[in-house]
């Protein structure tokens, strides 16, 4: 056996595994470093009581971004409230009570939910979902806004809380199902009440990456949420979230606007941070 070759490419493997690690922070790096630059000052420049205000308005300098952060908690809350239970009550089914046979197919039919574009999620809710929300479910007549934005966004965090809980709740020794049942537990009680709360930290991971992928969310959210940027105040009104807000200007504006969009993107960021350190400090308390 060549001992040199195999140090050598252990030595090698490590290189390239570092590499990744290091290009991976540099690259955060980058962009935490570009949106602070430009997001801070102009946030300092413009002051937080207009750069916090309702009313975003670019011909009268007024860059209030407040009302599109509460439209981005609404509908991150409520697609993961909704995408979260189906996603977690479907793995448990895949998991104990569906047919052997059927559970790749199932599982590998729901993972090619992923590699469906962002803008065929967005034009199925503007054929499908808007219409129905409109002509069946809005008092108001309007099926734009954060219902239909939500829905979309559940269907599509689906695959990340399937696969990840699933495999959470693979990863749970088997003799905990088994010993529930030798003490005469019914199946749905194992599976709820020992199998389930054992898992619980892969589905706390799953619901971080759920989260994740609904605040990031833009072209399907842009086609079905209206886009006006105004207070939410009822789940069939036409709002605008931060990504939406980012996305609908990047291309077109300029000079302080733009600098605004940079500037949301920071709070974006933020945001983002701390939702996943709370989340995180949420699963270690309940470990």
């Amino acid at each position: 056996m060549n001992y040199k070759a195999i140090r050598a490419r252990d030595a090698a493997m490590r290189g390239i595994f570092l590499f990744c690690a290091i290009f991976a922070i540099f690259a955060l790096g980058c962009i935490t470093v570009f949106l602070f630059a430009e997001g801070l000052p102009f946030i300092s420049r413009v002051g937080l009581t207009n750069f916090f205000g309702t009313r975003w308005h670019l011909s009268s300098a007024s860059y209030g971004i407040l009302s599109m952060i509460v439209a981005s908690l609404y509908v991150t809350a409520l697609s993961c409230a909704i995408g979260v239970t189906i996603g977690v009550l479907t793995a448990l089914s895949l998991f104990k009570f569906c047919p052997r046979r059927l559970v790749a197919t199932i599982r590998q039919l729901i993972n090619l939910l992923a590699g469906i574009p962002s803008v065929i999620y967005g034009l199925f809710g503007i054929t499908i979902i808007v219409p129905f929300l409109r002509d069946y479910i809005s008092p108001v007549g309007i099926g734009y806004g954060i219902l239909a934005a939500s829905l979309v966004l559940a269907v599509m965090i689906l695959p990340t809380v399937v696969s990840i809980s699933l495999d959470a709740l693979n990863a749970v020794p088997k003799n905990y199902y088994e010993g529930a049942l030798a003490l005469g537990a019914t199946s749905e009680q194992g599976v709820f009440k020992v199998v389930l709360p054992a898992a619980k930290s892969g589905i706390f991971a799953a619901v971080v990456l759920a989260m994740g992928r609904a605040i990031g969310e833009t072209m399907a959210v842009i086609m079905v949420i209206g886009g006006s940027p105004v207070m939410p105040r009822s789940v069939f009104q036409s709002v605008r979230t931060m990504t939406a807000n980012i996305a609908m200007g990047a291309t077109e504006l300029s000079g302080d606007a733009a600098t605004a969009l940079v500037a949301t993107g920071v709070v974006l960021f933020v945001f983002t941070l701390i939702l996943n350190v709370s989340i995180s400090l949420l699963r270690g308390a309940s470990q």
